[in-house]
């Protein structure tokens, strides 16, 4: 169980740690240099110096590449060993977690009758689990819907009450993907770290799925002179900042970052949107600003951010909401600051118990690096990218229709229509079962009736593509077309969908319309080195050699495993 000591502040100028951010870089190179593992392979400053504000990158050595799905990674700050020393422990808080996940020592996989007979009053109650997805199911049916599946139990600590629970981890990840991960110099300051970005991303969700009314903050109350400076660093370049308050009564303060240059939007920069969490309201605002500039690019080079907690806004009138609301004082905000880190972690989980939320911590420490490493989660907690339809039936039924053996996967599918009689989900996830059975077309026909029933757009968006890609299964191009123009209606913002209406234009040899679709899955990820080489293609049969050209070099810089980019530059 993991037990809490004190841990006094030892560094407060931009951020609250206990050393500071020079020190921390030692002891992370340190470690990182002795683990007798290759985890880091270089870090450097990336950002152009236009703003004034350093932005970092760690890049992972070959033993993290091995384990992670990310080759780098950023990090942010006010002052330069600030960001770097964010870019080592974020390195270190990705390696940390999945390695975790890649040691089955860790876990113990067992349904949820064979935990409960093992581990007694030590098993999480099944209410966390209820909880974590807002379902209204009883516990008895909750308990029947988790047996239809192994899970990997692990020891998880309730930080408030100081009580450990046996709790199917893998659950949780599911739910959150990577998000609650942290590191930091002591696992206070971690677990901390971990909980604020939690709150982060779960007044994020709500907010972007109400879109109501947030206070917004006025430059003028700040006080902090880190603050006051990177705020100035916005403004005097002329760009425009806005800073909302997202606290919406949780423990500790959210502010919310949007910030755009009318000089270079839209040809050399984006509008960037997004938030910071700390246990005071200025030092909230700094992380706020900092992501900014982590993810703007110095706002001149042309960068494309990936949107995670919060949206990503392509015109100035999506956002127009943001400016409304009340102006206040940033000193207006909640706060939970104390001298001891230690003492605002156990303050934080307290005032989340009055709110009828547990803050759940494991310790993912490496022991190899001796870094401290948490994985962290809060049942209840929202986060942007899971559906707003959750429950325990789809998320089980989600893994049995894409991992189970297809015939145990119907039968726990026939379970769930028991207990969910109208589930939307179940027609599409049946759908899934049969194209994994090879039985083409009675997929097609479960995801046509998939498609009404969907109460989302994104939803009912998936149940158009997958009605098209079944029948490119069965290499039926152009019936793909219809399909795929009401996923993209549904959605516009996939690039998928996008990339398999090129796919089957290309397929039809219609190359300009072919053409048309790979750029626009290229405006929404400008790095798909697959797109790129596919529209490298479509130039190529519409005699533009030296377009072609271009574009499949780009792509085989991307990906040189791209061996069909290579044939066609060969030829050309």
């Amino acid at each position: 169980m993991i037990k809490i000591h004190s841990c006094p502040k030892g560094y407060v100028t931009d951020l609250d740690k206990t050393c500071t951010p020079e020190e921390t870089v030692v002891k992370a190179r340190d470690a990182l240099a002795h683990s007798g593992k290759r985890i880091l392979a270089q870090t450097r400053r990336i950002d152009t110096g236009r703003l004034g504000i350093p932005v970092y990158m760690s890049i992972c050595g070959e033993d993290a590449l091995d384990i992670m799905p990310t080759r780098k990674q950023m990090g942010k700050g006010a002052s330069a060993p600030q960001a770097e020393a964010s870019a080592l422990m974020e390195l270190v808080e990705r390696f940390s977690y999945f390695s975790f996940w890649d040691n089955p020592e860790n876990f113990q996989p067992l349904t949820w009758s064979q935990a409960r007979e093992a581990f007694g009053d030590r098993l999480l109650p099944i209410s966390y689990m209820i909880q974590s997805v807002a379902d209204t199911v009883s516990e008895d049916d909750a308990a029947r819907i988790l047996d239809l599946l192994p899970w990997r139990f692990a020891p998880v600590t309730d930080i408030g009450a100081g009580q450990e629970f046996m709790a199917p981890l893998d659950w949780f990840k599911k739910l959150n993907e990577f998000n609650g991960s942290s590191a930091g110099n002591t696992l206070e300051e971690s677990m901390l770290q971990g909980g604020c970005e939690l709150v982060e991303r779960h007044v994020c969700a709500v907010v972007d799925r109400t879109r109501q009314d947030t206070p917004s903050i006025d430059p003028a109350s700040f006080s902090d002179p880190v603050l006051i400076e990177l705020y100035e660093k916005f403004t005097t370049k002329g760009l425009k900042v806005w800073l909302k308050d997202f606290s919406l009564g949780l423990p500790v303060p959210t502010v919310a970052a949007l910030v755009m240059d009318p000089a270079t939007f839209p040809h050399k920069s984006e509008i960037v949107f997004t938030a910071g969490t700390a246990s005071s309201p200025e030092k909230a605002a700094i992380r706020a600003l900092t992501e900014i500039a982590q993810l703007g690019g110095d706002f001149e080079t042309c960068s494309n951010y990936e949107a995670s907690g919060l949206p990503k806004f392509i015109h100035p009138d999506q956002c127009a909401w943001l400016t409304r609301g009340e102006v206040v004082s940033i000193h207006s905000l909640p706060s939970n600051t104390d001298a001891d880190i230690a003492t605002e972690l156990l303050n934080f989980c307290a005032r989340l118990k009055d709110q009828s939320f547990a803050f759940f911590s494991v310790d993912t420490t490496v022991k190899e690096l001796d870094i401290p490493a948490n994985y962290n989660f809060v049942p209840g907690f929202l986060f942007r990218e899971r559906t707003p339809m959750a429950s325990l039936g789809l998320f089980v039924g989600r893994v049995l229709a894409e991992d189970v053996d297809p015939e145990e996967a119907l039968a726990g599918l026939e379970v769930l229509q028991e207990i969910y009689p109208d589930a939307h989900y179940l027609p599409f996830f049946r759908g899934l079962v049969a194209l994994r059975q090879g039985e083409i077309d009675q997929a097609a026909s479960w995801f046509a009736r998939a498609e009404p029933l969907q109460p989302e757009a994104d939803d009912q968006g998936l149940a158009a593509f997958y009605q098209a890609y079944a029948l490119s299964q069965q290499g039926q191009w152009a019936e793909t077309i219809p399909h795929l123009d009401r996923a993209v209606q549904h959605c516009p913002e996939v690039k998928e969908y996008f990339n398999l209406r090129g796919v089957a234009y290309f397929k039809q040899q219609e190359y300009a319309g072919a053409a048309a679709n790979f750029e626009l899955a290229l405006a929404l990820d400008s790095g798909s080195a697959m797109d790129l080489a596919n529209l490298g293609l479509c130039h190529k049969f519409m005699n533009n050699a030296d377009k072609a050209r271009e574009l499949l070099g780009e792509a085989l810089t991307l990906d040189p495993s791209l061996e069909f980019a290579r044939t066609h530059l060969s030829e050309l």
